[in-house]
């Protein structure tokens, strides 16, 4: 048997995955363990724990491969720090010191910290994302997209998968990138960058598209195959400490919104235009890339592939039979990719697709089983009450507690990999309350109250309730709800423009449909999902409804909850309802003020940067 063990780490979202002969074993982000949103440090708690998943030590991994080329990603700096000089300073001397002791390094840093003698293998960047985008897939042969910010030089990256084999055939090149521009919106719109995405594609829908054509104009060139180039006039990101500058805001009315502060028109103005604009540049990269391979399906990762708006779009644009997007299309999917690239590239062992894909439901993280001495021994420490439940049971209790309104978090089996929680670490709500997504944004999740929330939906269903052109179980493809299903507005209502939109509610499941009848749908299938599965067709046999509320299981600024430890706390410190930890349910009403006072509570919640 051989064990490769690939890592990410140093830049954003470190995190490791194991595989054995080829099987993915393991696969965790560092940030749930140190509870670190986007711990981009040595994933040390990753490793431990995916040794631990195949049951080895360090000493009897075969190969450890790290997911790009350090000195090639120090070549790029170097190159533009002297191309930019002496603008780029001021960022040279603060990254540079990291970089002569560390990041340069790498393979010895690895070495030391996982206490490894052999050698260390380097994948490419983007190699490492097509691999994980195709080798998982459920394609024996697939067109492969990668699109995200930057690797060592490429940005973006086209190719073809072929049984065991990637052909990587055309690149897009730094400083023109797609994820870099979507980033310079997200960082002007006040929001972080490399997690204020998301908020800044949930904010398009509340906007116009008036500066679609001054983007088109002053800021990038699109080609008909949607290769892009940046004009850096507007930039300061090639050697600079933002991403935007001076240029960039008198050509949009002032200077970036600072974060916290009240969101106007303009903000959501900026959101719909650079999401139409986003929405342009992958239809006509995927024709592109249709046209110069000839495949039936798409594989795509890649940060921007996260972006359910352009994917969903993709999806029902009918260019390929199928797309299939890695569940952690960022970095942090690529420490898989570079495992299974030595498994099929390097080491040229067979591959065999098959359906639904290779990735287990991308429940490969640590486990919270139904009954573990060790978990109850936690909660009992917390003060923690509960009653335990077998399976079917607390199915039709769960699915009980979500009719009468409750909100019920779910945290049970092994934990999600990648960024969207799929059922093993959820917040469940009713999809048919119009107040639900108010209040589970603020009170629970004390975060935007514009932010939509997902419909899971059972995959025999899905048709009824959206137009859904293909399965979407990692919640990665956004479709309309149906005409059948919407509320007509009223004259009154059609006159509301920005936030106000938000009041209004848009279907017969408003909770989990946004302002433009879209919805960020997950559907729910018995194979993958066998307990959420049986929750919603209790559901469904309660209400005639086959669709709830599913958000991550955390608040804002927090990583998605690991342990039963975390999954208590988080639960003390928000206002929901019930608790599912293994096959035991916490209600709050029983649980009295353990473990946190309000003091405590707030101390609690300010450990999390909330900005």
């Amino acid at each position: 048997m051989t064990t490769i063990l690939g890592i990410s780490a140093f830049y954003h979202d470190a995190a490791a995955a194991i595989i054995r002969d080829g099987k993915i074993i393991a696969a965790a982000q560092e940030e749930r363990f140190t509870r670190k949103k986007g711990d981009p440090a040595f994933p040390a708690h990753a490793i431990d724990y995916c040794l631990k998943a195949a049951n080895i030590t360090e000493d009897e991994l075969d190969h450890v491969v790290f997911y790009e080329h350090p000195l090639t990603h120090f070549e790029r700096l170097m190159s533009i720090y002297h191309l930019s000089a002496p603008h780029s300073l001021t960022s040279y001397l603060q990254a540079i010191p990291e970089w002569i002791t560390n990041k340069l390094w790498t393979d010895r840093v690895l070495a030391r910290d996982l206490g490894w003698k052999k050698n260390i293998v380097f994948c490419d960047h983007h190699l490492s994302h097509a691999a994980a985008a195709f080798y998982p897939s459920p394609f024996q042969e697939a067109a492969i997209l990668t699109i995200d910010g930057v690797g060592e030089w490429s940005t973006t990256t086209f190719g073809l998968g072929k049984g065991n084999q990637i052909e990587l055939l055309k690149e897009i090149r730094f400083p023109n990138s797609v994820g870099l521009l979507y980033s310079a919106f997200t960082y002007f719109t006040g929001f972080k960058i490399n997690s204020g995405e998301y908020k800044l594609m949930g904010l398009a829908p509340y906007g116009k598209t008036i500066y679609v054509d001054v983007i088109l104009e002053k800021i990038i060139h699109l080609g008909d195959d949607g290769a892009i180039q940046l004009n850096q006039h507007y930039f300061d990101f090639v050697g600079g400490l933002t991403m935007t500058n001076d240029a960039f805001s008198a050509l949009f009315g002032g200077p970036p919104r600072q974060p916290e502060t009240e969101i106007t028109q303009r903000e959501m103005d900026l959101a719909a235009s650079i999401q139409a604009v986003l929405n342009e540049i992958v239809l006509r990269m995927a024709r592109h890339v249709k046209n110069q391979t000839g495949a039936k399906n798409l594989v795509l990762a890649g940060g921007v592939a996260l972006n359910v708006v352009s994917t969903g779009l993709l999806a029902r644009s009918g260019i390929f039979d199928e797309i299939w997007i890695q569940p952690a299309a960022g970095d942090a999917g690529s420490s898989l990719g570079a495992a299974l690239w030595y498994w099929h590239s390097i080491l040229e062992k067979p591959r065999t697709a098959y359906r639904p894909d290779a990735m287990q439901g991308s429940f490969l993280g640590p486990d919270i089983a139904p009954s573990s001495a060790e978990d109850e021994k936690m909660l009992t420490r917390l003060g923690a009450v509960w009653e335990t439940l077998p399976e079917p049971d607390l199915q039709k209790r769960v699915a009980e507690l979500i009719a009468e309104g409750k909100v019920v978090a779910i945290a049970r089996g092994r934990m999600e990999w990648g960024p969207r929680s799929l059922g093993a670490r959820s917040i469940l709500g009713d999809s048919r309350s119009s107040k639900m997504q108010s209040h589970m944004n603020l009170m629970i999740k004390f975060r935007e109250s514009f932010r939509p929330f997902a419909p899971m939906v059972l995959a025999e269903d899905a048709a009824e309730y959206f137009e859904i052109t293909q399965e979407s179980p990692y919640m990665l493809l956004a479709f309309p709800v149906r005409p059948e299903k919407r509320v007509a507005l009223t004259e009154d209502q059609q006159a509301l423009w920005g936030i106000d939109l938000l009041k209004v509610p848009r279907s017969e499941i408003p909770a989990v449909t946004h302002v433009d009848y879209s919805a960020r749908v997950q559907t729910i299938d018995l194979e993958r999902n066998p307990f959420i599965h049986g929750v919603i067709s209790a559901f469904k046999q309660q209400t005639g409804c086959s669709v709830v509320i599913n958000t991550s299981f955390n608040v804002r600024g927090e990583p998605i909850v690991n342990t039963v430890e975390d999954a208590y706390r988080c639960f003390m410190a928000t206002d929901i309802d019930c608790l599912i930890a293994g096959n035991r349910l916490l209600e709050r009403s029983q649980q009295g003020d353990a473990p946190m006072s309000e003091a405590e509570r707030d101390n609690w919640l300010r450990r999390f940067d909330l900005d």
